[in-house]
């Protein structure tokens, strides 16, 4: 529900506009302001997880996300459901953290908690997928209102659900501890700023006032909270958990799966839509293969980790995604479907399937279960930054490809050669950015952290 918000409103976007009267520039809003706080209070809220407990943070962040999505299906002006979005997000920053976190708590170390993360990854794997499909065919024929009030039962159920189905867990050993009011300032303000100057770089570019100022002050401000970090007696974010190996490679290879599927989303709903003249409908149909890939693969990633490990299946994972992503760099402007797109989307998706399973249960190796929270904040953290900082690369990347193709070939830079020109070298980076992944996967990845079932078992009350 929470990450396939951001796609299924995508999708709805031109017939919000026209609806609520929004300007050209002013429509993006209705995914930044989502983007900013779900990005930015991410970290908050897994530490309010575990100091608070995180079966009521899950409920309290469901509440917050089904209300306030009630509210965007009622906007009656672009104002109002920009500020409605932000609570979605804030929502979203509650209920993404305490979720993992209660997984991680709830299910045993080994084959149990793997195979909950298995259905956890595919969840989050598929949820852009699906929120392309559903999109399509709820603003086609239900309306845009019901993009957001298809929340409001889910939410419902889920709550009703809760005390029978999930125990309450905190880190009781903090809770007498300070609150650390000026970590939680620094690092909520400077990725807030973050995510908007990325969003910024995106219409106003790289180079201009705005953005590099708005850059400046998210890289100061998030300096600021690791000196504050360093020096408090209660962190939000403890510095001493990078020192786990696994913990650290996890989340950099997140960052960077992260800003391949964003990117590689955004701009495979553009070459269907632009340059093939798709529907909103029949673009939404043709990443049903993506989604049932990720799907599949996920519910088969914890058999294949109890055989060959973590680093192993991130390893195949993040090599079929490339070999994905290298197809897709082929893609005509008379592309199609069966042909250029179908087989790059069944090895997406597989890829990506085997790749979120591991590499989320990498992030919470050797965490000490009172700091399930934040370790969960942290690994979503880098996933949607991770995405922010692609998806606006990469925009620029495409566009700038497109014009230098337009000017040597002597045609407009809005014509489907261009735009597909853009495209490929898209493609290229993220096929760049996936042997990364892959090379930090190899390297920093022990082959002994990677083995759930080498944990020894006095570990397994601090292990992840």
């Amino acid at each position: 529900m929470v990450i396939l918000d951001v796609a299924i409103v995508n999708v709805a976007l031109p017939s919000i506009k026209s609806d609520l009267g929004f300007s050209a520039t002013g429509l993006q809003w209705v995914i930044t302001a989502y983007a900013i706080l779900f990005g930015g209070t991410l970290l908050l809220g897994g530490r309010l997880a575990d100091l608070l407990g995180r079966r009521r943070m899950f409920v309290a962040g469901l509440a917050l996300f089904g209300a306030s999505s009630l509210l965007s299906g009622f906007a009656w002006s672009s104002s109002s459901l920009v500020g409605f979005r932000a609570l979605q997000g804030l929502g979203g920053a509650l209920l993404a953290p305490a979720a993992l976190s209660l997984l991680m708590t709830t299910f045993a170390e080994g084959s149990e908690r793997n195979r909950a993360l298995g259905i956890y990854g595919a969840a989050s794997g598929s949820g852009a997928a699906a929120g392309v499909l559903l999109g399509g065919v709820i603003t086609s024929y239900f309306g845009w209102s019901w993009i957001f009030f298809v929340n409001v039962p889910v939410a419902v159920a889920a709550i009703a659900l809760t005390p029978f189905l999930l125990r309450e867990s905190r880190a009781d050993h903090l809770q007498h501890r300070h609150f650390d009011l000026l970590g939680a300032a620094s690092v909520t303000s400077g990725l807030m700023l973050l995510v908007y100057g990325l969003t910024r770089a995106t219409t106003d570019g790289w180079s201009s006032p705005v953005t590099l100022g708005l850059l400046g002050g998210a890289a100061v401000l998030i300096a600021a909270f690791v000196r504050i970090e360093s020096r408090s007696r209660s962190p939000l974010l403890p510095l001493r958990i990078f020192r786990l190996r696994a913990l650290s490679a996890a989340n950099a290879t997140m960052a960077l799966v992260g800003a391949v599927t964003f990117s590689e989303f955004f701009v495979l709903t553009l070459y269907v839509q632009d340059v093939l003249h798709y529907s909103a409908v029949q673009s939404g149909v043709a990443f049903v293969a993506f989604a049932l890939s990720v799907v599949v693969a996920s519910n088969l990633a914890q058999t294949v980790i109890g055989r060959i490990g973590v680093r192993a299946t991130l390893m195949m994972g993040l090599a079929l995604a490339t070999v994905s992503v290298a197809l897709l760099t082929q893609v005509p402007v008379d592309g199609h479907y069966f042909w250029d797109l179908f087989p790059a989307f069944v090895l997406g998706g597989t890829g990506l399937g085997f790749s979120f399973v591991p590499v989320t249960i990498a992030s919470l190796a050797g965490v000490e279960r009172a700091e399930a929270g934040v370790a969960s904040g942290l690994v979503n953290t880098s996933r949607q930054i991770g995405g922010a900082i692609g998806l606006a690369a990469i925009s620029t990347i495409a566009a700038t490809a497109a014009a230098s193709y337009a000017h040597a070939h002597g045609v407009s830079v809005s014509s489907a050669s261009a735009t597909v020109s853009g495209f490929q070298t898209s493609f290229v980076v993220l096929g760049g950015l996936l042997v990364a992944a892959f090379v930090v996967a190899a390297v920093f990845l022990r082959p002994a952290q990677a083995r759930v079932e080498e944990v020894e078992p006095a570990q397994l009350q601090e292990a992840a």
